[in-house]
Order: C-alpha cells, then sequence, then structure tokens
C-alpha cells in the first residue's frame, strides 16, 4: 500500500508541483550522497536559502517519531498563489527532487482527523521557507559598501562639473534620485543584493539617528515655528488622502475588476489594504498592526508589500524630482515661500558666522556626541518600547523601539541645538549628517525591485489610483491655501515613508529643512493606527466582498 502511494504521490508532484517530492525510508535516506544534497530540519529550522537547483532532504525532529498514533500526515507546499498538498500515512522523511523556486512547506499530523501537536515545538504545524536567491556578482558588504560609495561620489563629482552637457542631464535627473535608482539598477541586474546586505540596517539603525541629531544640531526654533500652521495643514491633508483615498480606489476598482478587490474571510482585499494604509500613514510598525488587527492571510501578504514597495518608491521619485523644480510648482501654487526662504537664509547666515575649518578635534567630538546620543536612543528606545507594550500592548505603534529611536535622536539634536553644541554647526555638522543621509538613500534603493512593478500590475493599479486621490487632495490644499510645494512634499512623505524617507525629501530642498521632515515624521507615527483603522472600515464597507 505504501509503495502504491508512493508512486501516486510522485506521478502528482510531477502534474501539480515545479519539484519532484519522493517519501523515504530509513534505508532510502542511508543511501543518499548527503555531500550532493541539502539538508533541512523542518523541527528546528525555519528557511533555508539555496542558490542553484538543488535536492532537499526535509527530515524531522526524533522526538516527533515517537508518536506512533498517526494515522495521516498532511504536506502542503505553497508556491506563490498555487498549492499541493500531499497525505501520507505516516511520519517520514521527504525528498525534493530540482528545487529551484521559492516555496513554503507546512506539516500537519492527524489521528481520527483531529490535529496533532508537534512534540517539538508544541504546536499543530511545522513550516519551513525554501527562499531561493541568484547569487549576485558581489556579495561581501565591504565590497557592495566601496560600489555604492564609488556610486555616490561620481554622482556628486559629474553634478558638480561646470559643463553645459551635464548641468542639461542633471536639470531633467537631479542627483538625489540617481543615488537612489542606480543602487536599484545595480540589484536589478544581480551586481549587489539586498537579499545578501546589511548595509541598510546599519544605516537605519546608526546613520539614519546620527544624520537626525546632525541636522537638528543647528536648527533654527524661531524658523520652524515661523513656517506657520501650512505644515500642519498639508500634512493633516496627506493624512486624508491616504485614509479615503484607500476606499475610492476600491470603489473604482470594483468596477473594473470586482475579484482584484473582493475576496472573502482572511483573503479579502481590503484587509491587505488596511496594512498599506498603516505604512502610508505611519510606519513599519502601524503596517504590523494592522496586518494583526484585521487577520489578513499571511500567504498573501508579500502582494501588498509589494503595491507598498512600488508605489511608494515612484511617489517619492517623482517628489526627488519635482524638488529640483519646486519654483515652478510654487509659482503654480502661488504660494508664499518666504517663510521657507528665511529658516534657509536663517541657517545659512549662521552656518557662516559659526564656520570655521574644522579640526581633528572637531570631527572627533562630533562623531561622539552623534553615537553617544545614538546609543543612548537605542538603550532608551528598547526600555521605552517594552514600557509602553506592557501598558498598551504589542501592537501599538508606540510600542517600536525604532519610533522612541526617532523620537529620542530628534529630541536629543533639538536640546543640543539650545546649547552651546551648536558652534558645531559651523565645524560641518549637518555636512556629516547628510553624507549619512545619502548614504541611507543608497542602500534604500537597494531595496526598490525595479522589475515587481509588472508582476502584480492589478493591485499596482488600485494603488497607483490610491496615491493619485491622495495627491489630488493634495494639490487641491495646496492651491486653495497657498502652500509651498516643499510642505505637500514633506506632508505627504512624512505620512508615506516616515522617518526615514521624510528628512530626505525634505533635504532634496535644502539640508537645514531636514528636521522638519525628522518631526512631522513623528507625528505620522502617531496617528498611523488610528487613521488606518479608520480607513480599514471603509474600504470594508465598499469592497464588494462586504
Amino acid at each position: 500500500m505504501r509503495i502504491f502511494l508512493f508512486f501516486t504521490l510522485l506521478v502528482f508532484s510531477f502534474l501539480s508541483f515545479t519539484q519532484e517530492f519522493q517519501v523515504m525510508d530509513s534505508l532510502a535516506v542511508q543511501e543518499l550522497d548527503i555531500e550532493d544534497i541539502e539538508y533541512a530540519n523542518i523541527s528546528i529550522e525555519k528557511n533555508i536559502v539555496i542558490e542553484s537547483v538543488e535536492d532537499i532532504l526535509v527530515d524531522f525532529n526524533s522526538i516527533d517519531f515517537t508518536d506512533r498514533s498517526i494515522d495521516s500526515v498532511l504536506i502542503i507546499f505553497t508556491e506563490g498563489d498555487s498549492k499541493k498538498s500531499y497525505k501520507i500515512n505516516s511520519l517520514s522523511p521527504f525528498l525534493i527532487k530540482g528545487a529551484n523556486s521559492s516555496f513554503l512547506i507546512s506539516t500537519s499530523m492527524y489521528r481520527g482527523g483531529n490535529l496533532l501537536k508537534f512534540k517539538s515545538n508544541g504546536n499543530d504545524k511545522l513550516t519551513l521557507k525554501i527562499d531561493y536567491r541568484d547569487r549576485p556578482t558581489f556579495v561581501s558588504d565591504t565590497i557592495v559598501f566601496g560600489i555604492l560609495a564609488i556610486v555616490l561620489a561620481l554622482i556628486f563629482y559629474t553634478s558638480s562639473i561646470d559643463s553645459k552637457r551635464w548641468k542639461k542631464f542633471y536639470m531633467f535627473i537631479p542627483a538625489l534620485l540617481l543615488c537612489y535608482l542606480i543602487p536599484a539598477i545595480l540589484d536589478s541586474f544581480g551586481l549587489i543584493s539586498k537579499e545578501y546586505s546589511t548595509l541598510y540596517p546599519m544605516a537605519k539603525n546608526y546613520l539614519l539617528p546620527g544624520a537626525l541629531i546632525l541636522m537638528t544640531l543647528g536648527i533654527d526654533f524661531r524658523g520652524i515655528i515661523n513656517l506657520g500652521p501650512k505644515a500642519i495643514i498639508m500634512f493633516l491633508t496627506a493624512t486624508f488622502g491616504i485614509i479615503v483615498g484607500g476606499p475610492i480606489a476600491i470603489f473604482i476598482y470594483s468596477f473594473i475588476d470586482p475579484d482584484v478587490v473582493g475576496g472573502i474571510g482572511d483573503q479579502a482585499a481590503w484587509r491587505g489594504f488596511s496594512t498599506l494604509a498603516g505604512s502610508w500613514i505611519g510606519g513599519g510598525a502601524n503596517q504590523a498592526a494592522m496586518l494583526e488587527t484585521y487577520k489578513y492571510n499571511p500567504d498573501f501578504y508579500g502582494k501588498m508589500v509589494t503595491v507598498d514597495i512600488v508605489v511608494a518608491n515612484l511617489w517619492m521619485a517623482f517628489l526627488l524630482w519635482g524638488a529640483a523644480r519646486s519654483e515652478r510648482f510654487d509659482k503654480w501654487l502661488k504660494a508664499d515661500t518666504s517663510s521657507i526662504e528665511n529658516l534657509k537664509n536663517s541657517m545659512t547666515k549662521y552656518q557662516s558666522l559659526s564656520e570655521k575649518n574644522p579640526t581633528l578635534t572637531d570631527y572627533m567630538v562630533i562623531i561622539g556626541i552623534t553615537f553617544g546620543i545614538v546609543a543612548f536612543a537605542h538603550y532608551a528606545g528598547i526600555a521605552m518600547s517594552n514600557f509602553v507594550s506592557g501598558i498598551m500592548g504589542k501592537d501599538s505603534p508606540f510600542s517600536g523601539s525604532f519610533f522612541w529611536l526617532v523620537v529620542i535622536s530628534t529630541t536629543g539634536g533639538l536640546i543640543l541645538s539650545a546649547t552651546k553644541l551648536r558652534k558645531y554647526e559651523g565645524r560641518g555638522a549637518s555636512k556629516i549628517g547628510s553624507i549619512f543621509i545619502y548614504i541611507l538613500v543608497a542602500t534604500i534603493g537597494m531595496k526598490m525591485e525595479l522589475e515587481k512593478a509588472i508582476e502584480e500590475p492589478q493591485l499596482i493599479l488600485v494603488g497607483i489610483i490610491w496615491m493619485l486621490v491622495h495627491i489630488l487632495i493634495l494639490f487641491v490644499i495646496a492651491k486653495l491655501i497657498k502652500a509651498p510645494f516643499f510642505f505637500v512634499a514633506v506632508g505627504s512623505k512624512a505620512n508615506i515613508g516616515g522617518a526615514a524617507s521624510a528628512p530626505i525629501v525634505a533635504s532634496a530642498f535644502h539640508p537645514s529643512l531636514a528636521s522638519v521632515g525628522a518631526l512631522l515624521a513623528v507625528l505620522g507615527y502617531a496617528l498611523g493606527t488610528y487613521g488606518a483603522i479608520i480607513c480599514a472600515e471603509i474600504m470594508c464597507v465598499v469592497s464588494p466582498s462586504f
């Protein structure tokens, strides 16, 4: 009977699954050449990475074999949107031959139709993710960092050349946009890979808070206050545009293809789009909170992440392009930019008055102050995260340590700006902060998947409609109140992107304005969950599945 079952499974594997599935007994396992296969213990490991076509032997912990009361085992392979299940009558190792893609394996045991728990983990399911990756040309972060540094150097060098050809080129393609796109292109061509690099976590956890401190060290409080209420109005307008944009996008697309924005149960599209609302109003913590709150099927969550990355990055690319043409936008908006110009001028004047050739001691003091506060922000951020999660729960956006890292770093810079240490603004503090930001931009560029734009065209189209509603509302209000394009851009990115991108967009207008982006981004974290819940509930009402 077991032999018959094996051959049945083998035939179905060729018909329904891209890899060959083979149940193994102890003798068959002994006959395998261990050097030619990849071994994975599903009772212990959560994921393995393969870089070429591999035969994978999936085994179980010995403690899981001790239960002799099992009458069936269900093994499910999930590859993209497709699933294939195999049912065998005992817990046995199995061989996957010719694995050449990414997929998820889940295993469950039954007795009399009832689920049994595995002794190795106490759960009723074991899962193993097979992650297939094309190995890039350059894997080492030391080499990748050098490549990114060369890219940044070439961009800045060519943008500073007094040549009509280069000036015309950078008139249409801003330098900051290239710092973002070239790493993405290098990733797409397989020269470098975000999957193998840890540069982004380094930049996010060290350089980003360091940049926030250095950019706020020389801040002009009076100048920021003089920006007036338009900054807050445009920020709240951006939030409102996301909240209503989602339901409008679903409603419009329900007439085009209701299946795309429909669905039932945990696969309902509106549940997935709730995570997008959390990300676009607040950030990653808010996105995770929405995933947990509305219980969207994790198997389809990757699609929403793709929409998030593609649409948000397209909008960011436009804003970076538009920053170089802000005067044209301001002219069309009939905006009064005097407050922004006053802030830039006061910062520039302060820099010129306190500017002097920095010494090695100056640089060491700047680095010591910056990363000392970064270290404290990490330590205090973890403590605050634990404290708040005990009160508000782990799903609260205020329970994330990164949120507190941003808040404490920004606050630290603001406090220093009121002390004598502000003099280090004239010793190159903001310039060092700008270097940190550009390195961060390059590492973010590595994460952008250009080829993803065509993989989920319909969901991405829904996201684009959503974003267009957001943009339309922004420009209508900006036109009515004559708000500068700077407030449009930073107000939007303080929502869609948060602290990781709002200072970048703000600094594209002028380095001294990065702190405005950081301050508004913190407000975005605060509103993210609440705005996303409102958006999700409205999307539920207008969804075809409701």
